[in-house]
């Protein structure tokens, strides 16, 4: 298992945040998601061998959020 955080831009409300997290909890994979609307953190757990940190970005990327790259 892996542990990623990625800062998600144009998340305000709790919404945004069961969007967010009903996106990457249905790919299979991820083990849990814990979004932060204060800092705009989502901490994601997921199985490296079955999917990759692009593909969570992408499922993000399809609702409407953006991936903010460090």
């Amino acid at each position: 298992m892996k542990e990623v955080t990625m800062i998600v831009d144009g998340m305000s409300c709790g919404h945004c945040k069961m969007n967010v997290t009903k996106a990457l909890s249905g790919l299979d994979g991820v083990k849990s998601v814990d979004v932060n609307l204060d800092t705009k953190q989502v901490k994601i757990l997921f199985d490296e061998s079955k999917l990759s940190q692009d593909t969570l970005e992408g499922a993000i990327a399809e609702i409407g959020y953006d991936v903010i790259k460090g």
